[in-house]
């Protein structure tokens, strides 16, 4: 799909080399049809890895879009370049009058702390609301779809003693779910967190629907019935050596680890590990572009 994205945009050089069709906005100017407006609010602390992740899943439906990265506070990163945010990044506050045919809201490394501890928590509540309104469909990914899970009905997860961290096998739940249309009978997906909510608890609440999980890795994938929110406990989007990243992380910052799970062959950090979800993690973006936004998304965004 050509997705449209700023022309310094590290991330276009990137997938280019890649073979995945991405298009500069001189190109984009002079094509006549609605491109659907996609934000993305990049909550991860390396924002420029996060944007190729992203984009990358973009990258396999025929519809244009444009895409906005936002951001809620003008905070520098540790992470980030400052004139990266600068450039390439929109406030919160400054896009809020504004309507998006879908909003993605990724990840955080908040695991082990209270919701109510996090220091953007009220801003984050803000965007939640507003998305209610101003977003045809939102997908929440890990920490960010259990927080999206609090806010709107009131389901705490549980924090685990021993991070779940690994690549799981999964399966779907509902042969005629349109968001997992195409997929194998099982499928692995990375993930990467403490936090868990039990299937039963996602079946007290009539709106949603559980649609895949694993024996392993628990609920995997869920979405309300009236399409506007999906919550994502996994990490489709990740490369392949982004596990084995995190693990590295973890251990020179003194945290108790361990190998991530059915990851690394034989179990040996010193083997690259192979990427085995990329298919599923596109098939899943495309699916929710498609069935849960283009085709219940007006023409006129005001509408």
């Amino acid at each position: 799909m050509p997705i449209k994205i700023p022309d310094q945009l590290p991330a276009l050089a990137v997938l280019a080399n890649e073979n995945i069709f991405v298009m500069s906005e001189n190109r984009a100017v002079n094509q006549e049809i609605r491109p659907m407006q996609v934000a993305i609010l990049n909550l991860m602390p390396n924002k420029i890895e996060a944007e190729i992740q992203i984009l990358r899943m973009l990258s396999n439906t025929p519809l244009q879009i444009n895409i906005e990265f936002v951001r809620l506070h003008l905070n520098e990163s540790k992470n980030t370049p400052k004139e990266h945010l600068d450039e390439f990044y929109c406030l919160f506050d400054d896009i809020k009058h504004k309507h998006y045919d879908g909003l993605i809201v990724t990840g955080a490394p908040l695991g082990q702390l209270s919701y109510e501890d996090v220091s953007y928590w009220d801003k984050i509540v803000e965007v939640f609301e507003w998305s209610q309104t101003n977003v045809t469909s939102t997908m929440y990914s890990c920490w960010a779809a259990h927080a999206a899970l609090y806010y709107r009905y009131g389901l705490n997860r549980k924090l685990r003693t021993k991070k779940l961290s690994g690549v799981y096998r999964h399966q779907t739940l509902d042969s005629m779910e349109p968001l997992t249309r195409g997929y194998e009978e099982e499928f692995s997906v990375p993930h990467s967190r403490y936090g868990e909510i039990d299937r039963t608890i996602y079946q007290s609440v009539n709106e949603l629907n559980v649609l895949a999980e694993s024996e392993q890795a628990g609920v995997y994938l869920v979405a309300t019935k009236d399409k506007k929110h999906v919550f994502v406990t996994g990490h489709p989007e990740y490369d392949a050596c982004t596990l084995a990243d995190e693990y590295q992380r973890d251990i020179k910052a003194g945290v108790e680890t361990f190998i991530p799970e059915n990851y690394f062959k034989f179990d040996d950090v010193s083997l690259a590990p192979k990427n085995k979800w990329r298919s599923h993690g596109c098939l899943l973006f495309s699916n929710w572009l498609n069935y849960y936004v283009y085709q219940i998304t007006p023409y006129n965004l005001e509408n």
